[in-house]
């Protein structure tokens, strides 16, 4: 079968192919790639090339697919899963392998280290280890791009789970933020941070009392606030409050003055900036536990911290890349109970895009760039398809149903997409 590919050569050579894939082996499935969420680590990627820990020496040679956030559904299943999965099954599937075998041992990862599977592609072949190590998982939802966002909806679930606190004189972790306790997300309006507010509101089990969202940018903050709520967040017992950093004289004295002093017990820190780190180690709680989110590409980058507070306050740091299976699950779990990640993405274009906004992706303003692989079809921001629908009836019914679903992508716009567009 013919597959249609964005593929790695090198430093920022990127090129869209047309070429074979091989016959699958018993241990392999075949299967049809929907949608691709573009991740600034793919823009890392393609920046660093073979310095990249995931990429292989040899891309010149064998080039590798990208795109590691994707769904679609399995068209051909070899003999040995044939029990697992079947033909028609609509599926997501968990990068991180952790993979001693594949082509850069434990780092390998799909969008990252193989020649033949990769979410910017039309049809991949999913290699065994994938299913081996429980990587290739179910989605029972509506629509495709959900199953898509499942990885980044993952990556701040792990995050939550990997925040620990202690008891003094005892030396077992407790997991997971504080239930009931003050929770901070610093810099937390881009794509990312969006994903962890909904998943933050929206979580069964275990909520703050009181979250506090930060960025200094008031579009960005705004537009947060009309997708995630106030009055939502407090109908789920969460004091939730949005705060322009930088309209404070101090931010530091003004965000311990909202948590009444007492500080906050689990930060997370949603941009590799060093004043924002730091401006979490002062807002930290007794017991407080930083979480450092976003992965900077500077191998050297360094931030102060508070070691006195380390020794006599029990302030606490942790770092995640990126989550594991079971995230993964809980999160299309979520999203087949009717959690819907629509708000962070911002645009939408065909594979013919994805060159040209991987390795622009940090110029480009919005959210998550969401690209469906069987279509062409520039990148374009969901809020001008109303001025292009003046000229093009697909924009304006396109217009037209993100309208009647809050200005959102939706399912219902997928399908319409799909439909007219496909290849």
């Amino acid at each position: 079968m013919k597959t249609k590919a964005v593929r790695l050569y090198g430093k920022k050579d990127l090129r869209l192919e047309e070429f074979e894939l091989p016959e699958i082996k018993e241990d392999e499935i075949l299967a049809k790639v929907i949608c691709d969420s573009l991740c600034m680590s793919s823009y890392k990627a393609s920046s660093q090339g073979t310095d990249h820990k995931r990429i292989p020496n040899d891309v010149a040679e064998n080039p590798i697919m990208i795109g590691h956030e994707f769904a679609g559904e399995l068209i051909q299943v070899g003999s040995k899963w044939a029990n697992k999965f079947k033909a028609g099954d609509k599926f997501s599937i968990q990068p991180a392998l952790n993979y001693a075998g594949g082509p850069v041992g434990v780092l390998s990862a799909p969008g990252y280290s193989y020649k033949y599977i990769g979410g910017d592609a039309t049809y991949v072949i999913i290699p065994n280890e994938v299913m081996e190590l429980n990587c290739l998982l179910s989605y029972e939802g509506e629509g495709y791009y959900p199953a898509s966002l499942s990885e980044p909806l993952s990556c701040v679930i792990g995050a939550m789970h990997a925040n620990y606190h202690t008891t003094p004189g005892s030396y077992v972790h407790k997991m997971d933020i504080v239930d009931g306790g003050n929770m901070a997300l610093l810099a937390g309006v881009g794509p990312m941070g969006l994903a962890a507010i909904n998943y933050v509101l929206n979580r069964p089990d275990r909520r703050p009392s009181l979250f506090v969202v930060t960025d200094v940018d008031q579009v960005r903050l705004d537009r947060a606030a009309s997708l995630y709520t106030v009055e939502f967040a407090a109908s789920m017992g969460i004091d939730l409050r949005y705060v322009n950093t930088g309209k404070m004289d101090n931010p530091v004295e003004g965000l311990k003055a909202i948590s009444d002093g007492h500080g906050y017990d689990d930060v997370f820190v949603f941009a590799p900036v060093k004043q924002v780190i730091e401006q979490a180690d002062d807002i930290l709680a007794f017991d407080g536990c930083l979480n450092f989110f976003a992965g900077p590409s500077d191998p050297n980058f360094k931030a102060l911290f508070n070691f006195y507070n380390v020794h006599y306050a029990y302030s606490h740091v942790v770092g995640t890349s990126g989550g594991n299976n079971d995230d993964m699950v809980e999160a299309l779990d979520l999203m087949s109970k009717g959690l819907d990640p629509a708000g962070l993405v911002t645009h939408i274009g065909g594979l013919n895009a994805v060159i040209d906004t991987t390795n622009n992706l940090p110029n480009i303003p919005g959210g998550k760039k969401l690209i469906y692989t069987h279509i062409e079809m520039p990148l374009t921001p969901i809020a001008e398809f109303e001025n292009l629908g003046e000229n093009d009836e697909v924009f304006r019914h396109l217009a037209d149903i993100c309208k009647r679903h809050n200005g959102l992508w939706n399912v219902e716009a997928e399908n319409y997409l799909l439909s007219k567009k496909a290849l």
